[in-house]
């Protein structure tokens, strides 16, 4: 399944594009599920449908979803209840009825990633879009998946499971009682979930399409939304400049506005794959009015991310890891070497990758940006690569 993650600054018509990109792809006879993690309807007065937690047909071929975020913790929060009910006991907590509870921030991105799984193991669409909330939280919603296992394989090894019949004499000596048994088919059963989601995010078909209205704002937030994008591995295959005004309008004001909007699709386009979709005059509302949108089609063979490592041991003694990080700046760069891990931070953004297999067998002996790609040298170690007979 193709699936196009939508994202943008706030405000800048990205559930529009959205739905507009995934009724062209159902009228050209694509079976597609278009996704939102909206609390409002805004996809349904978009679409002129209600949506809700039980999927609707919006038109033939076109299944909107918006799962409620309320309901699924209602229903987790009382499993785990019922799971946890000796140590709830020991402690003298009081349960919570389901009528009582509410979703905790936070809910609404959980319940999307879940939705995001069923979708992807259904296999009964071609095409999944994806409405995500707006840039910043969007990369917090798809970096969960990754962080949360991490989290878990810390907290939690699965390799201490082994262990079970040494629990008792470990918690007597220790002095302090051992993780239940149900703790861990907890961990393991989250950590498969996630696992599913993390799958699709990554997946090489899987593409991000960012929307933004042209301008000095726009540009600053998709510059530091291409970078954050590509530290997770994620392919943009175009820029959608929404809401581009004529040419030359007659009124001053909105001359003013459009030569800005002009200058700043310049900028873009020498970086970019740029779409533009005109403005309207009119917020879109109904299939008619989504369907006249000029919104690119879906790329049936997109290119992937790639972060190659290439060997220059011949000529240099070294190989060399290239990450692209485009729009990253020098200043701003950090690297830290910690075990089988690299912690890679851009500003304020941040990841942990694993190293490849080659790599964890070498020190780093430097580290350069170049044309928007990071490139990380390792000597090999000595000590652990193998030697030539």
């Amino acid at each position: 399944m193709r699936t196009i993650l939508i994202t943008g600054q706030g405000g800048t018509g990205r559930t529009t594009v959205a739905a507009a990109t995934a009724l062209n792809a159902a009228r050209e006879g694509t079976r597609t599920l278009l996704l939102t993690a909206d609390r409002t309807d805004t996809l349904g007065a978009v679409l002129g449908v209600p949506t809700g937690p039980d999927p609707v047909e919006a038109e033939n071929g076109l299944t909107v979803w918006r799962p409620d975020a309320a309901a699924r913790f209602r229903d987790d929060l009382t499993a785990f209840q019922k799971r946890a009910t000796t140590a709830l006991d020991l402690l003298g907590a009081s349960r919570l009825d389901a009528e009582e509870v509410t979703p905790l921030p936070g809910a609404e991105e959980l319940a999307l990633l879940r939705a995001l799984r069923d979708a992807a193991l259904s296999e009964a669409y071609g095409l999944l879009v994806v409405d995500l909330p707006p840039t910043p939280q969007a990369l917090a919603l798809l970096a969960l998946p990754e962080e949360l296992r991490r989290y878990l394989r810390r907290l939690l090894p699965p390799e201490r499971q082994a262990a079970r019949a040494l629990r008792p004499v470990l918690g007597r000596l220790a002095g302090v009682p051992m993780p239940a048994d149900w703790l861990y088919e907890t961990a393991g059963r989250w950590d498969v979930e996630l696992a599913a989601v993390q799958a699709v995010v990554e997946d090489r078909s899987t593409t991000v399409r960012l929307v933004a209205e042209p301008g000095p704002a726009g540009t600053d937030a998709v510059r530091t939304a291409t970078t954050a994008l590509a530290l997770r591995g994620l392919a943009v295959e175009g820029l959608v400049a929404n809401r581009v005004l004529p040419g030359a309008p007659h009124d001053a004001w909105l001359g003013a506005l459009a030569a800005q909007q002009r200058k700043a699709l310049e900028e873009w386009r020498e970086t970019y794959p740029v779409h533009e979709v005109p403005h309207r005059g009119h917020d879109p509302r109904g299939t008619d009015d989504l369907a006249s949108l000029a919104v690119p089609g879906v790329n049936t063979a997109p290119t992937p991310v790639e972060w190659p490592v290439t060997d220059h041991l011949a000529e240099d003694g070294v190989l060399v890891w290239h990450i692209p990080l485009p729009g990253a700046i020098r200043d701003e760069l950090d690297l830290i070497r910690r075990g089988d891990e690299l912690v890679l931070s851009v500003g304020q953004l941040r990841r942990i990758v694993p190293l490849p297999s080659a790599l964890r067998r070498c020190t780093v002996a430097g580290a350069a940006l170049r044309e928007g790609e990071l490139r990380v040298r390792f000597t090999p170690d000595p000590g652990l690569w193998p030697r030539e007979k």
